[in-house]
């Protein structure tokens, strides 16, 4: 057994060691059993810009007061039972079998009176297919829905915003 000592000025210098940012000297971490050791570099993520959501006012001159409160969307009701929930309701509106002042909560004044206009214009109760929803931001849905009527597919396209703590429709039509 041979008792030679090592030298360490062959030992390449490694990049990620010039990154600690630390006060002691970085020689101290040249040897290869303490890179296990070496305290971790912290690298710092640019934040990214948050979006918010600005209610839609339809045109309205609105007080600062009486402005909706945008709410997030972990502080509303489970998105997908709402939109079910909310699309029957329409569909038997627009067959002329549910009252429409049951929406009147859920819905913006001006889709409410287009909602009211359209009442009755369906002539059957139509058979939903498929719900597909994205969030574009935090506290708004938009959702496509395909309804099946007769032979004959047809969608619905609603946008919720999530105003005062609840989801308000803002944007309904079908095609």
């Amino acid at each position: 057994m041979t008792t030679e000592s090592y030298d360490f000025s062959n030992l390449l210098p490694r990049p990620y060691l010039h990154l600690i940012s630390s006060t002691e000297d970085p020689a101290l971490w040249t040897h290869p059993v303490l890179d296990l050791f070496a305290p971790p570099i912290q690298v710092q993520i640019p934040q990214s810009a948050k979006l918010y959501l600005v209610p839609s006012t339809f045109g309205e001159d609105i007080d600062a007061d009486e402005m909706p409160i945008p709410t997030a969307s972990s502080e509303l009701p489970d998105l997908h039972t709402w939109t079910m929930k909310f699309v029957v309701s329409v569909i038997e509106i627009w067959a002329g079998r549910r009252q429409p002042a049951q929406l009147i909560h859920t819905c913006h004044r001006v889709i409410y009176m287009e909602l009211l206009r359209k009442t009755g214009s369906e002539k059957e109760i139509g058979r939903i297919r498929n719900i597909y929803q994205s969030e574009p931001l935090d506290g708004i849905c938009e959702s496509t829905i395909t309804v099946r009527y007769g032979d004959r597919l047809r969608a619905v396209m609603i946008r919720f915003e999530g105003v005062d703590g609840r989801w308000l429709c803002t944007a309904l039509q079908m095609i």
